[in-house]
């Protein structure tokens, strides 16, 4: 691997204890694997499904995350509040409302010489809370850490298809990656646009899939049967990893790689029961 480029890896959208077990154990031998320098991992949904809390953060970051991004559910856990205040290795969607806790992005140092490295988090407003534009709030990160670093990531935690992609097009050239999240559904459209910058419109979710995005079947299929509320419940079976790897050039900003990773892969053929 070239000194001028960084490899990292974006997690997907880690669902409870199931999910945090199954990085904790294989997040090492990824970042082997694939000669990973930086870890970035979405786990807004960390603490039993929805939210997040201190003990999760940390099994997290010492399994080798470096920062972890947040969403809509990032504030359902309130003892979670102080932590956003002051942890620097945690992010919030930054275009919430001024005075909102916590942070929206960070300026990280990468190892072996290559600089440092902006970590974005921004929510979608398409079907989602009507909070402050993203796509401006991009603009005033971009001015304020231009000189910092070359390097920037963007977890856009959004809902909307045609938003994300919009976002990716917005960027182009001015990130190195704009990463959807938010939908618990890997997408199959990884590519790098033509001003060098790398796109998914969803990394998927790590944790488990005999569920519905990470609840309970029964719960779930009941809340769309009878239109009521239903508790959430978080599922435990068929967990599985989803990432994104990508290779970025450190001296010019731009992708040169981008790589999806779902492991284990679903199996292709029904078992007989």
């Amino acid at each position: 691997m070239s000194a001028k480029t960084a490899n990292i890896l974006f997690i997907g959208d880690v669902v409870g204890n199931p999910g945090l077990q199954i990085v904790s154990r294989m997040l090492k031998g990824f970042i082997s694997k694939y000669g990973v320098d930086f870890v970035i991992c979405n786990g807004e949904n960390a603490h039993n499904g929805k939210g997040m809390s201190l003990e999760a953060l940390n099994l997290m970051l010492e399994a080798g995350v470096d920062v972890v991004t947040g969403g809509n559910h990032t504030w359902n856990n309130f003892n979670f509040f102080e932590t956003l205040k002051t942890h620097e290795r945690v992010l919030r969607p930054q275009n919430y409302p001024k005075g909102t806790y916590g942070k929206g992005y960070g300026v990280y140092k990468l190892p072996r010489g290559l600089g440092n490295i902006t970590v974005l988090n921004l929510q979608g407003r398409t079907f989602m809370s009507p909070i402050d534009c993203p796509f401006r709030t991009a603009d005033w990160v971009i001015k304020q850490t231009k000189e910092q670093s070359s390097l920037l990531v963007v977890d856009f935690h959004a809902e909307a298809t045609a938003e994300k992609i919009s976002l990716a097009w917005y960027l182009d050239g001015r990130a190195s990656a704009v990463i959807g999240t938010h939908t618990h559904v890997q997408t199959a459209d990884e590519r790098i646009f033509p001003k060098g910058t790398a796109y998914l419109t969803d990394v998927g979710m790590t944790g488990p899939y005999q569920s519905v995005i990470g609840m309970q079947v029964k719960s779930a299929v009941d809340r769309m049967l009878y239109q009521t509320p239903h508790k959430y419940e978080c599922a435990t079976d068929d967990v599985h990893f989803s990432a994104v790897l990508l290779t970025l050039d450190t001296e010019t900003g731009k992708a040169v790689g981008i790589k999806r990773i779902f492991y284990p892969e679903f199996e292709s053929v029904a078992t007989q029961g």
